[in-house]
């Protein structure tokens, strides 16, 4: 019993002894300095921080998200990750004013929070006490200040993935407690600074992806506790300085895509704790030192690729215990390869020894890999069974494989080497037996009937192959002449196009790239470097080797058509205009993720240029001016119409909108996301047929914005980003159905080709237009209108709305120099066809307010409420409208009303 008591006691006692801890350090956390939390409630509010992260009325130091405090000061402040406020995120900028009271801050972490603005130079002179500095992926712009270099205290200083520009200041040289220097993937130019030899605690130094030019500085060298080096992707020239030898403790080398000459130094042999060796593409040669790679060697990744080095491989470099990949493709090496398995249990290795002057046969040594590019080399003799099936062997001189090199080829090789050539394996040193001389005139007969029957079937296929493409040639120019007349079949949501397989001309379709290069151009595919998520793949932003800034689309073909790809490259295989967005190339190694590489175009889509930020405060967002936007639209039409009209057979783009439509440095439009387009849908004959015996037609879903294959579509969507240019409303192009519907009541009743002030009403408020540019806006108005008819017939062919936007004050004015041309066959054909189409669409599409005052009576276009008549009166108006008026709608709307019609079948 008395011991029961004992324990009770203790435990009660420990119990107390807790609480009186806990409280103490809750004591202990609380913010003491009433100026720290004004200090952290401005830092609150000038960055946007939301309530939920940082709660106005608790106490910063025990429930505030990312603080941390000691001794009742703040001590680190964490908002990677944050989110802002709605309001906050309508002008972001890098504001922390107020981290000037925070006296005893050490840490400051805004890693992936949109930052946009330059490093205040204060920064570097209040912030003493700071000990980490992670500014990483926030958009931050301009030069670093020089100021940094008095922050002795950092040991951690992260500003990659920004957009810092001009030269690194050789005052970070004075940091010499930094352990991690991460300055990667900016705009950095110049050279590296030698004061950087002064960082001896630096253990990760990283400046990749920068456009540095220069030396590498041999003051590296003496950073003995270097582990990771980075100087990848910059363009630093001359030798590689053998001090480098000296880093023995660096794990990570990497020196790849850079301007580097000379020999590999033999002193590199140092490196003995080497994990990883990168010194691919860059202008090294010669032979490597025998004893380039110290034994034992922990190295398990060497590229060497696209080098000019020669001669021989060191055998320690094909017997590295820990190889995982083994690169060096894209060289002059030569020599046979060695004999034996070298170290089997590495069977998950890869090996790249494609493009060299390798000969001989294929020896067991192979095995050790599991996978192997040999391409492009000299081997001779069979394939034995234990090179895997995967295995690239094209271009070689190989027996019984295809796409070889050819017999003078394999034998001037191995004759410049003082060997002899096997024939691919067909001797004739040995003379038969006389005894077979029947048999092999035997022989004579059967080769001599198998070549002219040969011959006689490659001419029948040839006949055959001459009459199919004459078939296909005259189907495609009559479909060309039909557009938008046949019947249409939609093309299901999710359906694949068939698959343009072995007609793609790969040769045409820019450079073919390796993963590893896109690695390094997008960082690895970051997050921050991610643009959208596209309908057919993910598009990042990222520099090669060469500092060319590019879009790549990632495609993982787990969720996205496996076709559409295929289709792209094909299209760009075969077509090229300069109103396209140029495809720079594209990396097909990898069997579940495919890699198209775009040209990177300054401005953007449409969708997120109309408007743009600015950096005033009092103007948020400017708008493109009238010019622009009609320059914009001429040349999407441009784009469209070369599909339409000059392609063989039309193609459709089938994705036409705001997002699609990319504008370079001086807006001029190059015509994006191509994944969906095909050749367009339809017989002619049927449509003729179908009139004949006067069968519906089926139309195209062109309303409900479903896919379909057909010219007329595009037409349909372009002209809904015609009225997204007039009326600045973003996402017109891209509207559901319920909200074009909504858009049309809101906006089409107010576009008459009779009253031009009805427009003031739905026009963007943002333009600052005259007399005569309002003109050209009721022009493209206009255009719009007819392009949204309901039926595909009735809508204007692209040609013809090109020739509209060109020339917009002759869709809207009338010039007596130009009437009577109008009235002639040629001249008269875009207006009729645009026109025409015109007075059949205006009582489809919109009902016109009756309350408008503005509408001329009895003679608007629009269909009243109740009323029948769909042609409009333009021809029968009122006494109220002039002799010019009537003019002006009888020869810029002419009739006949099917003039349209009549052109599509001829």
């Amino acid at each position: 019993m008395v011991d029961q008591k004992i324990v009770l006691a203790l435990k009660c006692l420990l119990l107390v002894l807790f609480f009186e801890s806990t409280f103490e350090q809750q004591q202990q956390e609380r913010l003491s300095s009433p100026i720290e939390r004004a200090a952290l409630l401005e830092l609150r509010s000038s960055l946007g921080l939301r309530s939920k992260d940082w709660p106005r009325k608790a106490d910063p130091c025990s429930v505030w998200n990312g603080i941390k405090c000691e001794n009742g000061s703040v001590s680190e402040i964490n908002i990677s990750g944050f989110r802002r406020t709605r309001l906050g995120s309508q002008n972001p900028q890098f504001r922390v004013d107020s981290l000037v009271n925070l006296t005893r801050l050490k840490s400051f972490n805004a890693s992936g929070f949109y930052l946009p603005g330059s490093i205040p130079d204060w920064f570097g002179q209040r912030l003493v006490s700071l000990q980490a500095l992670d500014l990483s992926s926030c958009l931050i712009s301009n030069a670093i200040p020089g100021s940094l270099g008095n922050l002795t205290s950092v040991t951690g200083l992260y500003l990659h993935d920004n957009n810092f520009t001009g030269m690194i200041p050789s005052s970070l040289g004075l940091l010499v407690g930094l352990s991690v220097l991460d300055l990667s993937a900016n705009q950095f130019t110049g050279s590296i600074p030698v004061s950087f030899g002064s960082l001896q605690n630096l253990t990760i130094l990283d400046i990749s992806m920068n456009f540095l030019f220069g030396s590498i500085p041999p003051g590296i060298g003496m950073l003995s506790k270097l582990q990771y080096l980075n100087l990848s992707s910059n363009d630093l020239s001359s030798s590689i300085p053998p001090q480098l030898g000296d880093l023995s403790n660096l794990a990570n080398f990497d020196l790849s895509f850079n301007s580097l000459s000379g020999s590999l130094p033999a002193e590199l042999r140092g490196l003995r704790n080497l994990q990883r060796m990168l010194i691919g593409n860059n202008l090294l040669g010669g032979s490597l030192p025998v004893n380039l790679f110290p034994v034992p060697s922990q190295l398990q990744t060497v590229v060497l690729k696209r080098n000019g080095f020669s001669g021989s491989v060191p055998d320690v470099l094909w017997s590295l215990p820990q190889l995982r990949l083994l690169d060096i493709s894209g060289n002059n090496f030569t020599g046979i390869l060695p004999n034996g398995s070298l170290n089997a249990n590495a069977s998950s290795a890869e090996l790249n020894i494609s493009e060299n002057l390798f000969y001989g046969g294929l020896t067991p040594m192979l095995r050790r890999f599991l996978v192997v590019d040999l391409s492009g080399n000299y081997f001779e003799g069979t394939v034995p069974d234990y090179v895997s099936d995967n295995a690239s062997l094209v271009s070689n001189c190989l027996q019984n494989l295809s796409n070889q090199r050819t017999l003078l080829d394999c034998t001037s090789f191995y004759t410049e080497k003082g060997l002899t050539f096997d024939n691919f394996g067909v001797t004739n040193s040995t003379p038969p037996p006389a005894g077979e001389n029947t048999g092999k005139n035997n022989k004579k007969v059967i080769i001599w009937a198998s070549v002219l029957g040969g011959v006689g079937l490659i001419l029948l296929l040839v006949i055959l192959l001459v009459l199919l493409l004459f078939c296909i040639r005259k189907k495609g120019t009559m479909t060309q002449r039909g557009v938008g007349v046949g019947p249409v079949t939609p093309v299901p949501s999710g359906s694949s196009p068939p698959a343009p397989g072995v007609s793609i001309d790969f040769s045409s379709l820019g450079d073919a790239f390796t993963y590893q290069q896109l690695l390094l151009a997008t960082g690895d595919f970051r997050d921050v470097n991610l643009i959208k998520h596209g309908h057919s793949g993910d598009l990042y932003k990222g520099i090669l080797e060469s500092g060319i800034p590019v879009v790549i689309k990632k495609i993982d073909l787990q969720s996205h058509r496996k076709e559409a790809y295929l289709l792209e490259l094909d299209f760009y295989s075969k077509v090229s205009h300069s109103r396209l967005v140029p495809l720079l190339g594209h990396c097909l190694e990898k069997e579940n993720e495919k890699f198209l590489i775009y040209k990177h175009i300054p401005n953007g889509d449409l969708s997120s240029s109309l408007f743009r930020k600015t950096d005033s405060e009092d103007d948020g967002l400017k708008s493109l001016d009238w010019i622009t936007r009609l320059k914009i639209a001429i040349g999407a039409a441009e784009s469209l119409s070369y599909l339409h009209h000059e392609c063989m057979p039309p193609i459709v783009h089938r994705d036409v909108q705001a997002s699609s439509i990319l504008l370079d440095d001086k807006f001029e439009v190059r015509l994006g996301s191509l994944s969906e387009v095909c050749t367009q849908e339809g017989d002619t004959h049927q449509s003729r047929i179908s009139r004949l015996l006067r069968l519906p037609q089926s139309l195209e879903q062109g309303t409900s914005g479903s896919l379909t294959a057909t010219c007329a579509y595009d037409v349909y969507c372009f002209g809904k980003v015609l009225l997204e240019l007039v009326t600045g409303k973003l996402g017109i192009s891209a509207s559901s159905d319920a909200q074009l519907k909504e858009f049309s009541e809101q906006i089409l009743p107010y576009i008459s080709i009779y009253d031009k002030e009805l427009l003031i009403k739905i026009v963007d408020p943002s333009l600052i237009i005259d007399e005569d540019l309002l003109e050209e806006v009721w022009a493209m108005a206009i255009v719009a209108r007819s392009c949204l008819n309901p039926k595909p017939s009735r809508r204007p062919l692209m040609r013809y709305i090109l020739k509209a936007l060109e020339n917009p004050l002759k869709v809207v004015r009338e010039e007596n120099s130009g009437s009577a041309r109008l009235r002639t066959t040629s001249s008269r054909s875009w207006n009729a066809s645009l026109f025409g189409s015109w007075r059949h669409s205006s009582s489809d599409v919109a009902v016109i307010p009756a309350t408008s005052s503005a509408r001329p009576e009895g003679g608007s276009s629009f269909k009243q409420s109740g009323t029948s008549n769909s042609q409009g009166s333009g021809q029968n108006g009122s006494g109220n409208h002039s002799s010019s008026m009537r003019r002006h709608s009888r020869e810029i709307c002419p009739e006949p009303s099917d003039e349209q019609d009549v052109e599509r079948q001829n």
